[in-house]
C-alpha cells in the first residue's frame, strides 16, 4: 500500500502559460482515479507546514521575501511564477512531504503528490519553479522524529543544487542524484562531494543527455545500491521527478513510464533490506501524459514483489559506463564499491 498524499489547493498556484501548471496534478490524480488506484491506497489530505519547520531548512528573511512576493503576485524570477495563492500552497507542498514522513513511521511507503517542487529552493533563495525544498524539510522532519539517518535519492532530471546545498556538510543526510549534465541549473559534477563532515556524503552522477532505463538502472545498481546499503538510513526520501522521461519537453533523457517502476523496484529493495520506509515527494515532469503514466508505474512497483532489475550486456552506453567509472574513482575514497 502506497499512501497518497494530495490537497485540492494544490491546484490554487497559478502560474499562468508556464511548464508547471495544476494540469500535472489533475492528469496525475484522473489517471490513478480511472485505473483504481485510490480502491488500495488511500488519498491522506495534509496540513500546511508550520513557519518553524520551514526554517529549519529556510532563512526567515527567505520565508518573508516569497510571503510578500506572493501577496503582491510578483515573479521571485524569470521562471518562478506566483500569485495570491503560492504562499499557502508551498506551505501545503512542504506540509505534504512531511505527512509522506508521517505515513511511513511505522513502515510503508507514501508518495506527496505536491506542488510547487523543491529541490532547487536554496535556504536563501527560491529557483527553478521551487519556493521552498519540500524534501530538504522532510528529511529534518523525519530526522526529529526517530530517523537521524536520511538517504535522500533524486532522479529529477536536473540537479536539485538547494537539496546539496542544504546538507553539503551533513554527514546525517546521504544527498545521491542522477541527472542531466550540463543542465539547468548548472551544478552536480562529480566533483561536488560535499564539505567538512560531510565529505563523502554528496554523491552526484551527472550523465551525458539520451541516457535509457538500462543506463539508470545500471548506476543505481553500481553505484547507489552498495552506498545505501552501508549508509543504513533509517528512511529512504526521493526527489520524484519524471522530467528524465523520453517526451518530456525539458529533459533530454530517454527513461520510459515502466523504466521509472524499474528505478522504484530498485528502492523498494532497498527500503526492505534497510529501514522498511520510503516516501517520495513529487519533483518536475512536464508531458501530462508521460508524468501521469510514470507515477503510476511507480506506486504499482512498490505494491509488487519484484526481482531487481538488471540491464542486458550491451545495454549500457560506453558513455555512462565511464561516467559511473569517474564517479567511482571519487567516491571510493570513502565507499566501497
Amino acid at each position: 500500500m502506497t499512501s497518497i498524499i494530495y490537497h485540492p489547493d494544490y491546484l490554487k498556484h497559478d502560474t499562468g502559460s508556464h511548464p508547471e501548471t495544476a494540469a500535472r496534478l489533475t492528469a496525475i490524480m484522473n489517471l490513478l482515479d480511472a485505473r483504481g488506484v485510490f480502491d488500495d491506497n488511500p488519498i491522506i489530505t495534509p496540513k500546511p507546514a508550520a513557519i518553524s519547520l520551514i526554517e529549519t531548512i529556510h532563512d526567515p528573511d527567505h520565508i518573508k521575501k516569497v510571503e510578500a512576493h506572493c501577496h503582491a503576485k510578483i515573479p521571485l524570477d524569470p521562471d518562478t511564477i506566483v500569485c495570491k495563492n503560492s504562499f499557502n500552497a508551498a506551505l501545503l507542498a512542504a506540509g505534504g512531504a512531511v505527512q509522506a514522513v508521517n505515513e511511513t513511521k511505522d513502515g510503508g511507503t507514501a508518495f506527496a503528490l505536491v506542488r510547487p517542487p523543491g529541490h532547487h529552493a536554496e535556504p536563501n533563495r527560491a529557483m527553478g519553479f521551487c519556493l521552498f525544498n519540500n524534501i530538504a524539510i522532510a528529511a529534518r522532519y523525519a530526522q526529529s522524529h526517530g530517523m537521524p539517518r536520511v538517504l535522500i535519492v533524486d532522479w529529477d532530471v536536473h540537479h536539485g543544487n538547494g537539496t546539496q546545498s542544504a546538507f553539503y556538510s551533513d554527514p546525517s543526510v546521504l544527498y545521491f542524484s542522477i541527472h542531466n549534465y550540463p543542465h539547468f541549473p548548472g551544478t552536480g559534477w562529480f566533483d561536488e562531494v560535499g564539505e567538512g563532515d560531510g565529505v563523502g556524503y554528496n554523491i552526484n552522477v551527472p550523465l551525458p543527455a539520451g541516457a535509457n532505463d538500462a543506463d539508470y538502472v545500471y548506476v543505481f545498481n553500481k553505484l547507489l545500491v552498495p552506498v545505501a546499503l552501508r549508509f543504513k538510513p533509517d528512511i529512504i526520501l526521493i526527489s520524484a521527478g519524471q522530467d528524465a522521461h523520453v517526451n518530456d519537453p525539458l529533459g533530454g533523457m530517454k527513461l520510459s513510464s515502466a523504466g521509472f517502476g524499474k528505478l522504484a523496484s530498485i528502492l523498494k529493495r532497498l527500503a526492505d533490506s534497510t529501514c522498511g520506509r520510503t516516501a517520495l515527494v513529487l519533483e518536475g515532469g512536464y508531458n501530462l501524459e508521460a508524468l501521469a503514466e510514470s507515477v503510476f508505474e511507480i506506486i504499482t512497483a512498490f505494491g509488487e514483489e519484484k526481482d531487481m532489475p538488471v540491464p542486458e550486456d550491451g545495454e549500457v552506453s560506453e558513455a555512462v559506463k565511464e561516467r559511473v567509472d569517474e564517479v567511482i574513482a571519487v567516491q571510493g575514497n570513502w565507499w566501497n564499491f
